[in-house]
């Protein structure tokens, strides 16, 4: 028999936690609960959860730095995570977003809906590469400044690999593999997120922002990627051979 897939639920009001653990384990899941923070890198640290779900307000840490943490652990950024707040602004959504977490849900909420979102995470961070490639390979007319090592799910920027989470990973690796192709935001949903992440209207532009800082750590002077106006997204094929 199959293992049920563990989801960690980070959430210090008991009533919510006890409502998500009977909805999760009704649905074929295996929840566990942590009320702090410093019990919920105790548990992720003894095993690693297929998904965790984070509290933002949690009484001595706040989620997002929790979810930094968590990320930081062995295996950490494999994780996928959703947070679970009472405020809705559009600032907390844009924050979770940059940090990558992969969903937000704001109480009060529907339990089953929670339970969907969970589902929809689990199946899209399963999703195979929809084409393969080889290990090592960067663009003919750019050798030196990329290379995609798909085995290790890395990309090296001007020799330096980049630390990136698994949706920015998936969305520079489109534009690497073809520079100066543009994508719009509804492509890179679609191949990267699976096409069902519905839950935020900003989720490509906030990847993006975050891949853009990453990368001007390498080269300051440059910006790799191009935004189209109401077009979408391009890797720029004018780069010097040097950061500098």
């Amino acid at each position: 028999m199959a293992l049920k897939p563990r989801i960690l639920i980070v959430e210090d009001e008991s009533g919510i936690a006890d409502t998500l653990q009977y909805v999760l384990s009704t649905d074929g899941f295996a929840p566990v609960w942590a009320s702090t923070a410093e019990d919920a890198i105790a548990q992720f640290s003894a095993e690693l959860p297929a998904l965790a779900v984070l509290d933002v307000g949690l009484p001595d840490l706040n989620g997002f730095e929790l979810f930094r943490r968590l990320q930081a652990l062995p295996g950490g950024k494999q994780v996928p995570m959703l947070f679970l707040t009472a405020r809705s602004d559009e600032i907390d959504r844009v924050v979770g977003l940059e940090l990558g977490a992969d969903d937000y849900i704001a109480k009060p909420f529907s339990p089953r809906e929670l339970v969907a979102r969970v589902r929809t995470i689990l199946r899209r961070s399963a999703r195979p590469v929809a084409t393969a490639a080889p290990a090592v390979t960067a663009p003919a007319n750019t050798p030196a400044i990329w290379a995609l090592d798909e085995e290790r799910r890395q990309i090296r920027f001007y020799g330096k690999v980049l630390e990136l989470s698994r949706y920015e990973y998936g969305v520079l690796r489109l534009l690497v593999q073809k520079p100066g192709r543009v994508f719009t935001r509804d492509e890179l949903l679609l191949q990267v997120w699976g096409g069902d992440n519905d839950s935020f209207d900003r989720t490509v532009d906030a990847h993006i922002k975050t891949l853009r800082a990453k990368l001007k750590l390498v080269a300051p002077g440059h910006d790799p990627i191009r935004t189209l106006r109401g077009s979408g997204y391009a890797l720029s094929e004018e780069l010097p051979e040097t950061p500098t």
